[in-house]
């Protein structure tokens, strides 16, 4: 995989402080405003990056790049991913992909028309401990009771209360708690049970933007509370509670460090299958993977999935207050 990034923030830093242990990876550029250009620089020469675009057509013009990794602020997402499959590169975007299905749909057509493949880099997805906790849900009988939390307070939180404008608060560039946090939740929870009957979003709203929120998805055998908050400090222990056990797990849900399961009242056995201690790798792997293998299955496997979130997504922002 043969890659070019567009952005130069701190995702893309976390990135690259990664990549170096992802497998079929080759860094070939990376695009970012004019105002960043320096960070750019800064970041290729500490990460032996050939080249520095501040325009991205050029970067996608590029015959040495077949994919483009999308880490710039939300909004931004769908009109640079459309741009990259038009001039035929393969994408990967981080999360979420899109705001709205219809964006999704469009993505996917351009796509097609191109014969390359989209996906949503959703790390969670992809750890190794996401496929075995998946597997074990049947050691834990039927799920009635679900209560994820993901409750991490920002280090701008202090700025944002006192007006300084911090684009992961701005819901005009897709911030806020549903967007930047919930956003892993619904892609946990609709993974594992699909989509739900009936949709609740409860926002604390401060400065027009959910600073935290509890979102509540009914399904017709089960309660889902997807909590997210940007604005307080408490325990992310999550639970999965079944007729014969219970699966929880401590941390940020785009980590999940580990997990653990319950049988009754027996004593709770702690797993951990992930393979590398950075929530990236696994998925980079995977993407460089399927992209050498053009695998179209996995590409229309991820759209599946990705349009199923933006579903809940988008029912849950009609309960936010209007943007002007």
């Amino acid at each position: 995989m043969k890659l070019g990034i567009v952005g130069s923030g701190q995702i893309v830093h976390d990135f690259l402080s990664a990549s170096n242990q992802m497998q079929d990876v080759e860094l070939v550029a990376i695009s970012t405003l004019a105002r960043s250009k320096s960070v750019a620089e800064g970041l290729a020469q500490k990460y032996q990056i050939n080249k520095v675009y501040t325009d991205n057509e050029a970067m996608f013009a590029a015959s040495n790049i077949d994919t483009v990794y999308i880490g710039v602020p939300n909004s931004l997402h769908f009109s640079i991913a459309k741009e990259a499959l038009a001039a035929g590169k393969n994408v990967a975007c981080e999360k979420p992909l899109v705001e709205t299905s219809e964006q999704v749909k469009e993505l996917k057509k351009i796509a097609d028309e191109h014969h390359v493949l989209l996906f949503e880099a959703m790390t969670v997805l992809y750890l190794e401990n996401y496929f075995h906790l998946k597997e074990d849900l049947e050691k834990i009988g039927k799920v009635h009771v679900v209560a994820l939390n993901l409750t991490q307070i920002s280090s701008h939180y202090s700025e944002f209360l006192a007006g300084v404008h911090i684009p992961k608060f701005d819901r005009k560039m897709g911030g806020g708690a549903l967007m930047d946090m919930n956003i892993y939740n619904i892609n946990f929870c609709v993974s594992l049970f699909g989509q739900p009957k009936k949709i609740t979003y409860l926002p604390t709203i401060q400065h027009d933007t959910d600073t935290s929120g509890i979102l509540n998805l009914s399904y017709d055998d089960k309660q889902a509370s997807l909590i997210a908050a940007k604005d307080a400090v408490g325990p992310t222990r999550s639970y999965i509670e079944g007729e014969k056990g219970l699966i929880y797990f401590d941390g940020p849900l785009n980590v999940l460090p580990d997990y653990y399961v319950q049988i009754g009242k027996e004593e709770a056995k702690r797993y951990n299958f992930n393979k590398y201690s950075h929530r990236m790798i696994s998925e980079f792997n995977y993407f460089a993977q399927k992209i050498k293998n053009h695998d179209q299955q996995a590409a229309d496997e991820a759209y599946e999935h990705s349009l199923n979130a933006i579903i809940v997504l988008e029912k849950a922002q009609e309960f936010l207050p209007k943007n002007d």
